[in-house]
């Protein structure tokens, strides 16, 4: 079953990826969806250094959920600020330091940051301890920080730990 499937979870969130874009459940998506869920992850299998260790699926669950929300969220919020006079805007650069360590949580965090309207991750340190982040609207850069490490690394933490 490893050789067919040899990331399980990433091949499910694919899947479900796939239907999310699509907006569709149709048979011929999912069809198309598991198939390439099958495929991507068994084309690119060699590239993974280290097996990928998926803990605490119920804490990822909750962390999907959070992440959903701030977006909508997001949206709506930048929306406004970007509709309504410029002059409201605070953009700004900060650095994010990071405990989490694993390669895998490390661009899962970029990738929900840039995610997320009004943030974008820019770049990773060479000795990946921070991240680079550009804000749209950032009136307490510390506030901004904390709100990244507890909404979105402390349960990435939990996922993915060392196998």
């Amino acid at each position: 079953m490893k050789k067919i499937l040899p990331h399980p979870v990433l091949s499910f969130i694919l899947v479900i990826i796939w239907l999310l874009l699509n907006n569709t459940i149709a048979f011929g998506h999912v069809v198309l969806g598991s198939i390439l869920a099958i495929l991507i992850p068994w084309f690119t299998s060699s590239f993974w250094p280290e097996k990928v260790c998926f803990k605490n699926p119920m804490t990822f669950f909750k962390f999907a959920l959070i992440v959903i929300y701030d977006i909508v969220v997001a949206n709506l919020t930048v929306a406004k600020q970007v509709i309504g006079p410029n002059d409201k805007l605070k953009p700004a650069f900060f650095n994010v330091p990071l405990d989490i360590t694993h390669p895998l949580g490390i661009s899962t965090l970029a990738s929900t940051i840039s995610l997320t309207p009004g943030t974008v991750s820019c770049d990773l340190s060479e000795d990946q301890t921070y991240l680079i982040i550009h804000g749209l609207v950032i009136d307490d850069v510390q506030e901004t920080i904390d709100e990244i490490k507890e909404r979105y690394e402390a349960p990435l933490m939990e996922v993915f730990k060392p196998c």
